[in-house]
């Protein structure tokens, strides 16, 4: 019987996780070179939701403060032979109980355009119609906003 955990991946070793599933889950596929694929965003104050299986990772995300109130998530990616198992899905859940947690109330990331329909399920909404390019993808940018916890 295998184990899903998650892990709030607070350690460089745990970081090390999201950062495998990232180059093996996107950057071989599109051809993405390391110097694109980590950015001024990562290490730091960025915080890393990972998903492992008997203790390998296989999805992850990311999120980082914009201002007090508002984060954005990004480096969403579920390893090809875990995707279609609602694992995506877990992973941005888990993010977002890790950041109303924190206080934070407004959630922003940018959507390639085949996600969309993904992230609107999860009631994320598109703040406008404007294309942001993003390394070597098309986007939107979408926005939710957190119900204060009780």
């Amino acid at each position: 019987m295998t184990k899903i955990e998650v892990i709030r991946a607070t350690q460089e070793w745990q970081q090390a996780g999201a950062y495998y599933v990232r180059i093996q889950g996107m950057d071989r596929k599109y051809h993405i070179p390391l110097r694109e694929e980590f950015d001024e965003h990562d290490g730091g104050k960025s915080r890393y939701i990972v998903l492992t299986e008997d203790g390998y990772s296989f999805a992850t995300c990311r999120f980082y403060e914009l201002d007090e109130n508002s984060v954005m998530i990004g480096r969403v990616v579920v390893l090809p032979e875990y995707r279609g198992r609602n694992f995506g899905s877990k992973v941005i859940k888990e993010a977002e109980k890790w950041i109303r947690e924190s206080g934070y109330t407004d959630i922003y990331l940018d959507s390639r355009l085949v996600a969309i329909g993904f992230y609107e399920k999860l009631g994320y909404r598109l703040t406008d119609d404007n294309i942001i390019f993003s390394s070597r993808f098309e986007c939107k940018r979408m926005h939710k906003q957190l119900k204060k916890s009780a």
